[in-house]
Formats: structure tokens, sequence, C-alpha cells
């Protein structure tokens, strides 16, 4: 995992849902914690993207219902500034389930992946089929 480049306006805050993007089976993700968030007192912990984050799986397959799992956050509502000026936002909020060590679950991405995500976990980039 690297360093992020730019300043990502967090807009995924705790507790919400938000689409799972990849082929596991899962379909629904609760997003329980930020990792890496450090934060002001009594505020909501919250996520952007190229962030990993604790989530479990509310609905999916029998397989992965109620699983806690970690995942990588490739696509936001909320829309952030790139350093060459240019607003990006998405349709939806959406992660990809990955191991400890930030490789992939599923083989195939559905949708656009930010590239900031990729910057960070190269790894996502390979199995991702719309790079933005």
């Amino acid at each position: 995992m690297k360093g992020v480049k730019a300043k990502i306006t967090r807009g995924i805050p705790v507790n919400s849902l938000i689409e799972c993007a990849d082929n596991t089976g899962a379909k629904v993700l609760n997003v329980i914690a930020v990792i890496g968030y450090r934060g002001v007192k009594r505020r909501m912990p919250a996520c952007g993207v190229g962030d990993m984050i604790v989530c479990s799986v509310r609905q999916g397959t029998v397989k992965w219902r109620k699983q806690v799992v970690k995942a990588v956050v490739i696509r936001q509502k909320k829309e952030y500034r790139r350093k060459n000026g240019i607003r990006i936002s998405f349709e939806d909020n959406a992660a990809v389930l990955v191991n400890d060590r930030g490789e992939p679950v599923g083989t195939q991405i559905k949708g656009p992946v930010a590239r900031e995500a990729v910057d960070r976990f190269s790894v996502i980039g390979k199995v991702a089929s719309f790079i933005v």
C-alpha cells in the first residue's frame, strides 16, 4: 500500500451501505471501520477513494453473508479534486473485497475504478477493466 498523492474528500461515513463491485458473490457492504483513520474526538470516521475499510456483508450469497471482510473503496459519489484541477465524482459508492495484503479476492471488477485506488493498490489495476 502506497501513500496518497492527493487530499481526497472523505465522502462515505461509517455505517453506510455501499455496493460490492467484484464477482465474489457479495452485493451490499456495511462500513464498520476505516483502517488508518486518525480523526478528531466525537467525529464520525469516514473514508474516500483508495481507503481500506472493514465491512460486513449485508447482501450476497450464503457463503459471504454476515462475514466481516476488508475492502478498498474504488468509487464515491462525493466529488473530489485531483492535483491538475479536475473534479471527479461517480454514480455510486463501491468497494472491492481484498485480503490482508491488499490483493483483490475476486477476478473481475464491474464498472470504472478511480486512478487513486489503483495508484495506492496496484494489484487492483490488473483486475480492473476501466480506470478513470
